[in-house]
């Protein structure tokens, strides 16, 4: 039977990929959000919030390049459907900093961890997969 859209890479070793991606943002993330805390004396909400998204900067070009190789895709959508999932994103992965760290007075660091955790599983991949990243057919 015919179609128009090629089967696309999926499965576990897509998921893995999707997952060092994250580890990897995750390194600039958490970075960039304990220099802002230690180093430069912010509070953890809006060094997360600069982590986050100094890290979705780097999960974008792995996404495209990498994990779903979406290089004749536009950039530009792209671009801007990363950009609305990456600021509901940020929204989880601060308000997840907010209850853990704030109200819970779990350890900024550890409730980073398991706010990112949640969020990446529940929201950054499957949006990715399925709306960012997705082949998208052209109009006829």
């Amino acid at each position: 039977m015919g179609t128009d859209v090629p089967a696309r890479p999926a499965g576990l070793r897509q998921w893995v990929r999707h997952h060092a991606s994250s580890l990897a943002a995750a390194i600039v993330d958490f970075g960039i959000m304990v220099a802002c805390v230690e180093a430069l004396h912010a509070r953890p909400v809006p060094a997360t919030v600069a982590g986050a998204a100094c890290g979705a900067v780097t999960n974008f070009f792995l996404g495209r390049y990498w994990i779903y190789q979406q290089r004749e895709s536009a950039a530009r959508g792209q671009a801007v459907r990363y950009a609305l999932v990456s600021a509901a994103s940020l929204g989880w992965n601060a308000a997840g900093e907010h209850l853990l760290a704030d109200v819970l007075h779990v350890q900024y660091v550890l409730s980073r961890v398991i706010t990112a955790l949640v969020v990446s599983n529940a929201w950054n991949y499957p949006l990715q997969r399925f709306f960012v990243f997705s082949e998208r057919r052209s109009a006829p």
